[in-house]
């Protein structure tokens, strides 16, 4: 498996716990990801994607994005998506 960049988390919010993610490249629900940051190491598969309150299946390099976490995450974290 391999594992590339696309993404920093640029916000948290607790209530629902979410993060907000500025990509570098696309995201699709399904996709397995980890967040990487100084204390943070969360691995996951991407359930639901928003872009300004809407869900969106597929989101592209430069868009915002919000998605719900398992745990906190800080702003500068890495988002990597892992490829079989």
């Amino acid at each position: 498996m391999s594992e590339h960049e696309i993404g920093k988390v640029s916000d948290f919010f607790s209530h629902p716990v979410a993060a907000g993610v500025e990509l570098l490249d696309e995201l699709s629900v399904g996709d397995h990801i980890i967040i990487k940051g100084h204390t943070t190491d969360i691995e996951m598969t991407v359930k639901e994607i928003q872009i300004d309150h809407h869900d969106v299946k597929t989101a592209h390099s430069g868009e915002s994005i919000g998605i719900k976490v398992p745990d906190r995450v800080r702003k500068g974290d890495h988002v990597f998506k892992v490829e079989p």
